[in-house]
């Protein structure tokens, strides 16, 4: 594959603007691309991969949260639990009916599979079992990726935007009890249905740390603090600060001891 980059980004620049970008949430999903593309490219490239192979991570990146924006129009949210699973929407849009994949990039039969199979498989809870070496470690770049950016977005983006309730709603709120035992007693991220709080999503993004896959992952999550920065506010009631630091705490060791 030989690709295109400046192709890929006029294609994905011409598909946004049918969206309004000054809705915050658009805008929110056009940085994050880019973001997710930049963290691919960089551990594709810690892996030593070929040049092909880091344009196509870095590809995985820049289409796998096509299907966002027209799920936010059709249905003015981001959660795919009362609307539509965003990651098999937006290959749908890319891959069926008139198979827009083409106007980013000439891919082949093989390429084409292995890009749509990523990209569906983006925001699964678990990966299937019976995958190639190959499909796994280009879904795992992927997943990695939007995970370590979904931290930034959680630290640049202001709470009342992300999810949708006033700030002091979220810091008002507290920690579920399946939500708090996966962060102090588990390595895995929390599952969506335990979430049922403000501040149970807030730690849910936190806690996708646990299952990130490359050392790469996560050296940029330590660089960028993301944890402490994500984990600083305070909220109102003593107990939740309290558990707070200690989901804090928690994940910094886990963090530091992956990249040891």
């Amino acid at each position: 594959m030989t690709l295109d980059r400046d192709q890929v980004r006029t294609a994905f620049a011409t598909y946004v603007k049918d969206y309004d970008d000054t809705n915050p949430k658009i805008k929110l999903k056009i940085v994050h691309t880019y973001h997710v593309a930049d963290i691919a490219e960089r551990i594709a490239k810690s892996l030593s991969l070929s040049n092909e192979d880091i344009d196509f991570a870095w590809l995985s990146g820049m289409l796998h949260d096509i299907g966002r924006f027209e799920q936010l129009r059709q249905f003015d949210t981001f959660n795919d639990f009362v609307s539509i699973d965003h990651a098999e929407f937006g290959a749908d849009i890319l891959f069926e009916g008139d198979k827009i994949i083409t106007r980013f990039a000439g891919l082949s039969s093989t390429e084409t599979k292995l890009l749509e199979k990523a990209i569906r498989l983006h925001n699964k809870y678990r990966l299937p079992e019976d995958l190639d070496e190959r499909t796994l470690m280009f879904s795992n770049i992927l997943r990695d990726a939007d995970k370590v950016d979904i931290l930034r977005v959680n630290i640049d983006t202001p709470l009342s935007e992300i999810y949708s309730v006033p700030e002091s709603e979220v810091l008002n709120s507290t920690i579920s009890p399946m939500v708090l035992d996966t962060a102090l007693h588990k390595t895995e991220v929390v599952q969506r249905k335990y979430s049922k709080t403000p501040l149970d999503h807030l730690i849910g993004h936190s806690c996708l740390v646990f299952e990130l896959v490359y050392p790469e992952s996560y050296k940029i999550v330590k660089e960028n603090d993301y944890i402490n920065k994500l984990l600083s506010f305070k909220a109102t009631d003593k107990v939740v600060n309290q558990e707070i630091k200690e989901i804090r705490d928690r994940i910094n060791q886990y963090i530091d001891a992956k990249i040891a």
